[in-house]
């Protein structure tokens, strides 16, 4: 009997699509009937068993921040061309592309109920905020990869889109979805959890059915030997930066942070400061700045002589989405910078 020819709708953003890069990433959706930029290659690698009907595309910067708006329209996009299955991507390690990604593979399982293919680098804060929507193939994290995530994700968009049975992260070559199922066992639980332990204490290989997530630890800094001597620098993930966004910060997954002054400043006031972070209300943060960069604060103490001195410039960035990579990025090279000035400390206000 022969397989039935698969049905499939690509999304990708503004850059993939052939539009432009960061100056065309506030383009709405759109649709191109016909398979572009990477989709070339998914095209060719499905053959004659598959076929990318349309390409829906949308700008990373229109997407994130018309986040609910931009999901309904990439849905009624893709529902005009009843897919069998949506690929998503591959979004490597861009943050903003992967949360968007991840975002239409939400909306097209609920509102559609159609699959979704994805691919992208397990740091993308895409992947952990979307995994138990879509099925994920690791890349690496830039497009230099693309020739290696083409064919588990057309692997496992044709058998999702024939409705076939897709088996264990391990045995299709996606990333686990972070969701449990229950089944019986050859052998009970205690019995296996005994043979791994034995396992562990003779040195031998064993595999946990319960990984566990590994966190970074730093060890913390020595305390300031003396406040009232002391430099201290203002750095914040909460977005406040001068009026206008003057280094176009992304509201949702940063790719950049900005360097300001605070010479003159007594005070973080809303005519000079304003949040530009997609995560949460800014409204009370706009009407006072200092709420999350408390600039007036440490004038006081200043003043007071309970520190030396507040350091001359602020740091500031979205930590909304943000990639883990990036944020080591950042906090490395404003650390370094901050070391160079000789500053003694710094304060990271919370949002």
């Amino acid at each position: 009997m022969e397989k039935k020819k698969v049905r499939i709708v690509h999304y990708i953003n503004q850059f993939f699509a052939g539009i432009g890069g960061e100056e065309k990433a506030d383009v709405p959706p759109g649709v191109i009937e016909k398979p572009v930029g990477p989709g070339m290659a998914l095209q060719g690698a499905l053959k004659d068993e598959g076929e990318i009907v349309a390409t829906v595309y949308c700008g990373d910067s229109y997407f994130g921040d018309n986040l609910e708006k931009a999901q309904e329209e990439v849905v009624e996009l893709i529902r005009k061309y009843n897919p069998d299955v949506v690929i998503a991507g591959p979004a490597f390690n861009a943050g903003r592309y992967g949360t968007a990604c991840g975002a239409v593979a939400k909306a097209v399982t609920e509102k559609l109920g159609i699959p979704v293919i994805s691919g992208m680098y397990p740091e993308n804060p895409g992947y952990e905020m979307y995994r138990q929507y879509m099925y994920c193939v690791k890349t690496g994290a830039s497009a230099a990869t693309l020739r290696q995530a083409v064919g588990p994700i057309v692997k496992l968009a044709l058998k999702a889109g024939r409705g076939e049975e897709i088996g264990t992260p391990e045995e299709e070559g996606y990333m686990p979805k972070g969701i449990r199922k229950s089944y019986f066992h050859t052998e009970r639980g205690a019995k296996r959890a005994v043979d791994m332990l034995v396992a562990k204490l003779r040195g031998e290989p064993f595999k946990t059915e319960l990984p566990m997530p590994v966190f970074d630890r730093v060890p913390p800094a020595p305390p300031v030997a003396d406040l009232s001597k002391a430099v201290i620098a203002l750095v914040t993930s909460g977005g406040i930066v001068p009026k206008g966004n003057p280094d176009r910060i992304e509201a949702s997954s940063a790719s950049k942070y900005g360097k300001y002054s605070l010479c003159n400043i007594d005070s973080a006031t809303p005519d000079k400061f304003e949040s530009c972070h997609g995560g949460y209300d800014r409204t009370y943060a706009n009407e006072n700045p200092n709420r999350v960069l408390p600039v007036d604060v440490m004038r006081e103490l200043e003043k007071e002589g309970v520190i030396g001195k507040l350091h001359d410039y602020f740091y500031a960035t979205v930590g909304n989405g943000t990639s883990v990579a990036n944020a080591k990025k950042f906090a490395n090279a404003i650390g370094q910078e901050l070391k160079e000035a000789g500053v003694h400390a710094i304060i990271v206000p919370s949002t």
